[in-house]
């Protein structure tokens, strides 16, 4: 770690959970976070801010004008581009010294599969439930930790799964998907409500990622924004889910 690293992450390093090791554990950290939105925003900058290392960036999607009450990576003159350019601009400008790959298609499962394989942790930042059922599919095959989060109206929930062998899954959570038919273009959400959920999800892959504290592995952490107030639910695993149960 050079100078300037040591300066501008002095404030995490402090910290006795982190400390120098810590910190350079995170310099050689690689996170795919999949969607560049109202979750997506506040994960990436707080990753990039916190020095992790390598970002891997999906999204196909491309900036709208009614993306900017929420979606902070992105500016006014960025109406019209595509999300992955400029939020890899705005990381850059923050860290210049992040390695960013960005990928702006809508990844297959195999290419998710392969993606899934050569990450530290994979985070769920989209409103899209085939990709998040997808997305745990190859995240328990490889036994790669999952960070999932969803907001919409005024309530948000952020869950950890850490894919190890008799813990749950995203669909021991959500068996049926017809019920998961929810955006936030159809029921709206406030702008701030995003920012927490958001800022959690970043929050649990710094943990996972330096090996410290309890994760949200098991649990399902749940946010009623309008009164403030927080609940904690226990996972277990569902013998009879098809993904991760004993007959999958």
């Amino acid at each position: 770690m050079n100078d300037e690293q040591l300066l501008r992450y002095s404030r995490q390093i402090m910290l006795p959970q982190v400390d120098v090791a810590g910190q350079e554990k995170l310099l050689a950290s690689r996170v795919l976070i999949i969607g560049l939105g109202g979750l997506g925003s506040p994960i990436a900058l707080y990753l990039a801010a916190a020095g992790v290392g390598q970002l891997v960036l999906v999204d196909h999607d491309h900036v709208d004008l009614s993306n900017l009450q929420r979606q902070i990576l992105h500016r006014y003159e960025d109406i019209g581009r595509p999300k992955i350019a400029s939020a890899a601009e705005t990381l850059m400008q923050l860290n210049p010294q992040l390695q960013i790959t960005t990928l702006d298609h809508k990844l297959s499962e195999q290419e998710l599969l392969e993606t899934a394989r050569n990450v530290d942790v994979v985070v769920d930042a989209t409103d899209n439930f085939e990709i998040r059922f997808a997305l745990n599919r190859v995240c328990v095959e490889t036994g790669t930790p999952l960070v999932s989060g969803a907001a919409i109206r005024m309530e948000g929930q952020v869950s950890v799964f850490l894919n190890k062998p008799g813990s749950p899954c995203y669909r021991c959570l959500y068996r049926d998907e017809g019920e998961l038919d929810a955006s936030c273009s159809e029921n709206g959400v406030l702008a701030p409500v995003v920012g927490i959920i958001g800022s959690v999800q970043a929050t649990e892959v710094l943990k996972i990622l330096l090996n410290i504290g309890s994760t949200l592995d098991g649990k399902l952490l749940l946010l009623d924004a309008l009164h403030m107030e927080w609940r904690t639910l226990t996972l277990k695993q569902d013998s009879e889910c098809p993904v991760c149960g004993a007959t999958a």
